[in-house]
């Protein structure tokens, strides 16, 4: 019999292998400074694109005046324990409704945290004789929700609609012979790549098929819709999903997220949520600035128009200038290159040390070998000079990067 750990001293993973390289550099870097469109990376000021600041509220003065004084009066540790035993708050129950009215839903309830709620919640919702339909690309926290799944379970490609669609008669015909039901998952956004998921053309399916919709709107709320109210107003079906997701980890610049939905499904959800009936509850500096951030969202549309501003000169500069940036139709801005992990690595080491910009680099395995993403976040903190500045620097980099310039440094790291 093998020592359990044995695996995992000598396989690392396909990004671990690559940690003597990249550990503090191109993963875990340490971003110092107040957030905001220009940070200190290894000594250097750097312009930031990798923060999902949407709003730029993570340090507006009405904010850190909000958080402070929650502080100061509850301390990080009220309420103790578990909501459902001894946890519950007013103010907790105060939030839930404002999020709710927000998104015209009838109730919501609050979770400590997305990813965690996600993977909690789809398992409340669904039992051995459902069938999830969920949509290839879905985001982590989707994916290991439908792992925990005992039932049937079926992709279907990318915001394709035929591909959905032959999924549900798969679906439909399961469900059938288990007396079960059928639960689709989309997102609003997707974030790596930034495509809005075909919320009206799924939703259009309910009249041909009998299912229940779910859509993470993580990168939507805030960013698209009348007054940000997300990805489902954008699309004018916002009455078609059943359960609407938002995290306060992006637009919101805080700590927690949301379900909305009839007030039965959140009260099922309230009594059957593991991830919440066995965690402490959010804390009160945490609730009371999302009512805050909430109300800013609210009352405060110039933020969410000066976005918008600097997401349209990026993206229309960036394609300008014959960068393809994919089929981004919201704020995540991602710029495709051909490339090896090693290319990208001397090629994001240049960007940060020469150039002075901080993006995400993305590489296989989250996309196919030989493709390099640099995922820039537009936010309402980044002026129209911080977009000229970084577009002048990706058509210096590109040119290297063709020249084959990447490729002659880390052969010569190696």
């Amino acid at each position: 019999m093998k020592d359990l750990f044995e695996r995992i001293v000598k396989d690392k993973g396909p990004l671990g292998k690559w940690a003597k390289q990249a550990e503090g550099y191109y993963v875990f870097p340490k971003l110092e400074g107040e957030i905001s469109n220009k940070m200190i990376f290894n000594g250097k000021e750097v312009i930031t694109w990798s923060i999902n600041d949407y709003l730029g509220l993570a340090n507006h003065p009405e904010v850190r005046k909000a958080d402070a004084e929650a502080a100061a009066e509850y301390g990080m540790a009220y309420p103790m324990g578990a909501r459902m035993m001894s946890g519950h708050t007013k103010f907790h129950e105060q939030l839930e409704i404002e999020c709710a009215e927000f998104v015209e839903k009838e109730a919501a309830y609050l979770v400590n945290f997305g990813y965690q709620g996600m993977v909690s919640a789809i398992d409340a919702l669904v039992t051995k004789h459902d069938v999830i339909v969920y949509d290839i690309d879905a985001h982590a926290c989707i994916i290991d929700g439908v792992r925990l799944h005992h039932g049937k379970r079926f992709t279907y490609q990318h915001n394709d609609i035929e591909s959905l669609e032959k999924n549900l008669q798969r679906a439909t015909k399961n469900a059938e012979e288990t007396g079960g039901g059928i639960l689709v998952i989309s997102e609003g956004v997707f974030g790596m790549r930034g495509e809005q998921g075909k919320l009206k053309e799924i939703v259009a399916l309910k009249e041909k098929y009998n299912f229940r919709f779910l859509v993470d709107d993580a990168h939507g709320f805030g960013t698209l819709g009348k007054d940000g109210k997300g990805t489902g107003f954008e699309q004018g079906v916002q009455d078609g999903i059943d359960v609407y997701f938002a995290t306060f980890a992006k637009s919101m610049a805080g700590i927690g997220a949301f379900f909305a939905a009839d007030k039965d499904i959140i009260q099922y959800l309230q009594y059957n949520m593991r991830s919440q009936m066995f965690a402490k509850s959010l804390p009160m500096p945490m609730v009371k600035g999302a009512l805050k951030r909430l109300d800013m969202l609210r009352t405060m549309p110039e933020l969410k128009e000066k976005l918008w501003e600097n997401v349209d000169a990026l993206q229309n500069g960036l394609k300008e200038n014959g960068f393809n940036i994919g089929k981004t139709n919201t704020c995540v801005t991602p710029v495709f290159l051909e490339g090896d992990i090693p290319e990208a690595m001397a090629m994001v080491n240049d960007l940060r040390e020469n150039y002075g910009i901080f993006c995400s680099i993305v590489v296989y395995p989250v996309i196919p070998k030989g493709l390099i993403i640099l995922r820039l976040i537009p936010t309402t903190t980044h002026t129209l000079d911080d977009v000229k500045v970084t577009i002048e620097a990706f058509s210096a980099i590109r040119s290297k990067l063709e020249k084959g310039i990447y490729k002659r440094i880390a052969a010569s790291m190696i």
